[in-house]
C-alpha cells in the first residue's frame, strides 16, 4: 500500500502532466468521456514510475507540451485523451 505522501506526490504529477499536454481529466470525466475511476488508476500507474524526479523537473521547467515523455507511464491514456 502507497502512503500517502507518496500518493499526494504522484496525483501531482498526474495532474500538472495532464495539464501540460492539454488534458483536463475533471472535464473529461465530467463529460462523461471517462470514468472518475480512471483518475486513481493514472495516479497508481504514476507510482511505478522509475523516473519521477525526471517528471518533476520537466514539469518545472515547460508550460505545454506535445506528449508525455517517453517514460511516462500515463503516456499512452493521455494521447488517447488528447
Amino acid at each position: 500500500m502507497q502512503n500517502d505522501r507518496v500518493l499526494r506526490k504522484h496525483a501531482s504529477l498526474v495532474d500538472r502532466m495532464s495539464d501540460r499536454v492539454g488534458v483536463d481529466l475533471e472535464e473529461a470525466v465530467l463529460r462523461g468521456e471517462i470514468s472518475p475511476d480512471l483518475i486513481p488508476d493514472l495516479v497508481l500507474r504514476c507510482t511505478t514510475c522509475t523516473n519521477p524526479e525526471s517528471c518533476a523537473r520537466l514539469l518545472k521547467t515547460t508550460s505545454t507540451l506535445d506528449s508525455a515523455p517517453s517514460y511516462c507511464r500515463n503516456r499512452e491514456a493521455f494521447e488517447k485523451l488528447q
